[in-house]
């Protein structure tokens, strides 16, 4: 019998609320799970992975996770600071002495993972460019990203720049000298029991897979040397893409949620410092809006609200805008999300862990209040 205290009635209402969103038509499909104290309150698949609906979705889907690629990339590059192999307050060019040019070369890794390194929110580094490797990333952002206001000055969220950099210096000063592809299978997706998860579409996931539909939402192309088609980076096995190459399903997700909540530690392994965890789930952007979504508020009408920045986490923050972490979720509720399809957070203080990935990508506004609206009735539904 579950310990958990759980509104039934709400939690009903939000399986309600998922039904009808997609019998609108805002997404095919939803892959969720919601757990309180580590345990599982609901898991459930709802919906199809396509517009006709032929093909359910079943709650062990893989599906592109886009952005939430980035969380790995941060979980590694805090592992490596509480190793001693860097620091928060390190500059990027002491690690990658081909970064170079004011003021970008005066950006540290805390600039990074807070989005503030005064680099411009690019989606590629130069157009038509493959975005599958990531030493051709790398060489292009060197050559083609210049820093625009000085570090610690603006947040731009940055799409691909400061995770292509944080990738190449996980490869680049790593002991055992591996791949990113290894680096992050032996560091983190194995140690925590994440069997579905892996940097391009593993072979053997293949058939899990949920090909993402963009619907016209994505602005840019993700090309792939291995196949054809405009975003074929999603289905190759090869990418090696460390802000937006990997897929993952739900209970993955929520295992890598679970860490986080537990404070850095999953069955008897320890990612991280639970001192970690907290400083990385604490505002570091003060009142700075994230430029990159500015644009999307003005359109929407909405007040431009703060970035809420942690260390390579969204935080919810203090006050009550438009927010894909919810509205009645405690501030220091953090996590990521990606591309109008996936989100993972964790609110410490109601001790909750949620994971959600979606078939159909949404427009950035549309999938804010999609995930707002979802988040505030998990959070309503824990008494």
């Amino acid at each position: 019998m579950s310990m958990v205290a759980v509104w039934h009635q709400r939690i009903h209402r939000l399986k309600q609320v998922i039904e009808e969103d997609i019998a609108r038509g805002d997404y095919y499909g939803l892959v969720l799970k919601v757990g309180r104290g580590g345990e599982v309150v609901l898991e459930e698949a709802f919906g199809a992975a396509d517009a006709e609906g032929a093909r359910p979705l079943a709650t062990d889907d893989v599906f592109s996770i886009f952005s939430v690629t980035k969380a790995f990339t941060n979980i590694l590059i805090l592992k490596a600071i509480e190793e001693g192999r860097f620091a928060l307050t390190t500059r990027v060019s002491e690690l990658l002495p081909e970064f170079t040019g004011a003021p970008r070369d005066r950006a540290t890794i805390y600039h990074l993972l807070t989005h503030t390194a005064g680099m411009p929110g690019v989606w590629t580094p130069k157009p038509g460019m493959y975005l599958d490797r990531l030493d051709d990333l790398y060489q292009a952002v060197i050559e083609h990203v210049h820093g625009v206001v000085e570090p610690g000055s603006r947040c731009d969220y940055s799409p691909l720049v400061n995770h292509v950099l944080m990738g190449m210096i996980l490869v680049r000063h790593d002991p055992q000298g591996r791949d990113y592809r290894t680096l992050l299978h032996e560091d983190l997706f194995a140690p925590l029991g994440m069997d579905s998860t892996s940097m391009g579409l593993r072979p053997d996931l293949r058939d899990r897979h949920v090909k993402p539909d963009m619907r016209g939402t994505v602005p840019i192309k993700h090309l792939s040397r291995d196949l054809p088609g405009d975003h074929a980076l999603f289905e190759s096995p090869h990418t090696e893409s460390p802000h937006v190459g990997c897929a993952s399903s739900t209970g993955d997700l929520w295992r890598f949620a679970e860490m986080l909540r537990r404070g850095g530690e999953l069955g008897g392994v320890r990612i991280l410092s639970p001192t970690m965890i907290r400083l990385a789930r604490q505002v570091h952007t003060g009142d700075m809006p994230n430029e990159l979504y500015r644009a999307a508020h003005l359109r929407a009408g909405w007040e431009v609200a703060p970035a809420c920045m942690g260390l390579g986490f969204n935080v919810r923050g203090t006050r009550i805008v438009p927010h894909q972490l919810g509205t009645l979720t405690s501030p220091e509720t953090f996590g990521n999300y990606g591309a109008g399809s996936t989100l993972l957070w964790v609110d410490p203080e109601l001790d909750v862990s949620f994971a959600a990935c979606s078939a159909g990508v949404m427009t950035q506004t549309a999938n804010i209040m999609r995930f707002q609206k979802l988040s505030d009735l998990v959070v309503s539904a824990m008494i």
